[in-house]
């Protein structure tokens, strides 16, 4: 099959990629004045959380007779701590020129709470635009944080771990995300029970993905080395048709079966303590700034992830794979486990399945379109040999598992050992 016999690197920021940081010259007045603005922009997620805290805005308050009110708000506001690493990352980076390995562990620490911050806003604003264009907006943003990440890779070039990411988020949230959910939730209550053809349906859409992932491994085994072009355009048409068919799932979920996903609708105001009606611009202006402190917080991650990888001894597919997907997926983690603990596992399997299948048919699919655009050449869906077993794997035992609309600890556990043994593998690959 599939091996890739080299990396591609982009152009900017190589001295700190091979470990060499610059030390020329104390920064500049203007230098200064850029990092300042640049704190203060990262730092104004922090501020409108606080704010929207204390008003009843972004963050909603349920109140602790809820199911999962009170241990939901105290896992967010844990959480939302870590937005202190924002300010420190930049300082970091542009004042003290910390070590590509420092830099790397505290923008990948930043990114944590921000990809909270974004999903509350987009579940915010989902509430005040209606049903379908919510839908709509929650299925597009749902994982905005790990788009942003590979989009500034594939910005850089490093379309070693753009894919590596791809798979890591899919693999990621079905074996950890969903394990961690089953086990936890399995052991609160022997059994419990979801919507069967609601899960069963993501299942499927998650194994024409992987056979999205898998036709172009085959074609390349078959044909040889040859003409990369030709596969380029392969890749480009599969995309096509992975994006067509998300896009009519969304159809699917939203207007013609909604009623399969009853489950996953948010709990009307009146059940949350009668809360009135928030405004719409706050979660928007909340949405906005932690989307540009994401950005930032991926773009030092990206520039010192090679260095990193070369300091620790990891190869760059294992930290795609395994760290940089963890960062991405640490918010709604956390929420799929509460859930599972409140035996509402129809939302938990909604997060885990629904997150692994929009990576699958938007993510990916959206990352070849924009190399088109942004990229230093088209990319392809040519994955090694690893990542299309590892999915492959991760889609059978998760279709088994959601087949009979109900779960329990071990399944959590049989999950979790997949995960591990899949981690061992892409840790023990060559630099």
């Amino acid at each position: 099959m599939y091996h890739r016999a080299h990396r591609i690197v982009g152009g900017r920021r190589t001295d700190r990629r091979h470990g060499k940081r610059r030390h020329d010259s104390p920064p500049s007045s203007t230098l200064r004045l850029a990092v300042t603005s640049s704190i203060l922009l990262t730092s104004l997620p922090t501020c409108l959380f606080f704010l929207l805290n204390r008003n009843g805005g972004a963050v909603k308050r349920l109140p602790t007779d809820h199911p999962g009110g009170y241990s939901v708000f105290r896992a967010e506001n844990i959480l939302y701590l870590l937005l202190v690493f924002v300010p420190a990352a930049l300082v970091m980076e542009h004042l003290l020129h910390a070590s590509p390995t420092m830099i790397f562990l505290v923008s990948a620490t930043a990114i944590i709470p921000l990809a909270g911050l974004m999903g509350r806003a987009t579940e915010q604003i989902a509430e005040q635009v209606g049903e379908g264009v919510g839908g709509l907006l929650n299925a597009t943003f749902g994982n905005a944080a790990e788009l942003i990440i590979a989009i500034m890779a594939l910005r850089a070039g490093l379309y070693d771990l753009v894919k590596a990411s791809i798979t890591g988020s899919i693999i990621g949230n079905i074996l950890l995300v969903f394990g961690l959910a089953t086990l936890y939730g399995g052991l609160k209550f022997e059994t419990q029970k979801f919507n069967r053809t609601a899960a069963s349906l993501g299942a499927t859409l998650l194994v024409l993905s992987a056979i999205g992932l898998l036709i172009p491994a085959i074609f390349h085994s078959i044909v040889g080395a040859g003409d990369a072009l030709v596969e380029r355009e392969l890749s480009l048409e599969i995309a096509v048709v992975l994006m067509a068919t998300y896009l009519l799932s969304l159809l699917f979920a939203l207007r013609t079966h909604k009623h399969l996903y009853v489950g996953h609708a948010a709990a009307p105001e009146e059940e949350l303590g009668g809360e009135p009606p928030r405004s719409f611009g706050r979660p928007l202006a909340l949405l906005l700034a932690a989307t540009a402190g994401v950005a930032l917080m991926s773009e030092q991650l990206v520039g010192a992830v090679e260095a990193t990888a070369e300091t620790l001894g990891w190869n760059e597919v294992f930290v795609g794979v395994i760290v940089v997907a963890i960062v991405g997926n640490a918010a709604e983690h956390s929420t799929a486990v509460l859930m599972a603990g409140k035996n509402k596992m129809d939302i938990a399997i909604n997060i885990a399945v629904g997150s692994s299948m929009q990576i699958a048919l938007f993510v990916a699919p959206l990352l070849v379109f924009l190399s088109y655009l942004i990229g230093p050449q088209p990319m392809d869906l040519l994955f090694t040999t690893l990542e299309v077993v590892a999915v492959t794997l991760s889609v059978g035992i998760a279709a088994l598992i959601c087949q009979d609309g109900e779960s329990h600890w071990m399944e959590g556990v049989q999950l979790l050992a997949v995960y591990v043994i899949l981690g061992i593998a892409f840790f023990n690959l060559p630099m």
